[in-house]
């Protein structure tokens, strides 16, 4: 006599499926979102190359405009590759900045400041977002999943995945913050930028990775878009029914 506590085997294989389908829309969201490993790479190899110039030359304009035509080369060849140019424009409206900021003041280490200012307003976003109930993690991915704000009323378990990931990107970023920050006050621009190329992919590689472990443990997402062409497709019929 078959039991109907125990899930059968054809519907242990159909869950996992879609447990396999959900986890592998999350990695390929992510990396849309984040850029991916190539991203990460764009945005840390430019303060690589001041760095190490400035640590050679002890000239910040070299350095700064070294860094600035290697961030504008990257983007180039993503236009080249035609790839999307989100991550290639943030990285180079950063560096940009970063490098004007340090001519102009004529501190090399204040190359490094507006990207630290953005990461640390960024680590406050997310937590004060998922204190208010609008977690940003959820803000930026729902348009990616199609389900864009549904997560909020519709889908309480992806609203705690993007609570927790929202948290735990803010808290990384802020431990980040709190290890620049008095190396910009009280070190010099050699120790700060070494430093800063370090901590620039591994949080980032854990923030990532956590988000993906609370999200592919979550539901998955309600594709609102798809609902929206439905609800429109029945209302066509219904009017050419009605005729």
């Amino acid at each position: 006599m078959p039991s109907f506590d125990k899930p059968t085997d054809q519907q242990e294989a159909t869950r996992d499926a879609r447990g396999a389908d959900s986890r592998a829309a999350t990695e390929a969201a992510l990396f849309e979102a984040f850029g991916g490993v190539r991203g990460m790479v764009e945005t840390t190899v430019p303060g690589l190359v001041f760095v190490a110039i400035y640590t050679v030359k002890r000239d910040i304009h070299i350095a700064a405009i070294a860094a600035l035509g290697l961030s504008l080369l990257l983007g180039i060849a993503r236009l080249v590759r035609k790839d999307t140019l989100k991550h290639a424009f943030s990285g180079v409206f950063g560096v940009a900045f970063g490098a004007v900021f340090a001519m102009m003041s004529g501190d090399a280490k204040n190359f490094y400041l507006p990207g630290m200012l953005y990461t640390l307003g960024l680590a406050v976003g997310y937590i004060v977002s998922a204190l208010a109930g609008y977690p940003l993690m959820g803000l930026i991915l729902g348009p990616v999943f199609k389900e864009n704000l549904s997560w909020r009323t519709r889908n309480p378990g992806r609203k705690v995945a993007y609570t927790k990931a929202s948290w735990a990107w803010g808290l990384i970023l802020l431990a980040k913050s709190a290890i620049l920050f008095p190396l910009y006050w009280w070190g010099d621009v050699t120790q700060l930028g070494w430093v800063k190329v370090a901590l620039g992919i591994p949080p980032m590689l854990l923030s990532v990775y956590l988000t993906w472990i609370f999200l592919s443990k979550a539901p998955p997402p309600i594709d609102v878009f798809a609902e929206m062409e439905a609800a429109e497709r029945a209302e066509r019929e219904a009017e050419a029914t009605a005729r």
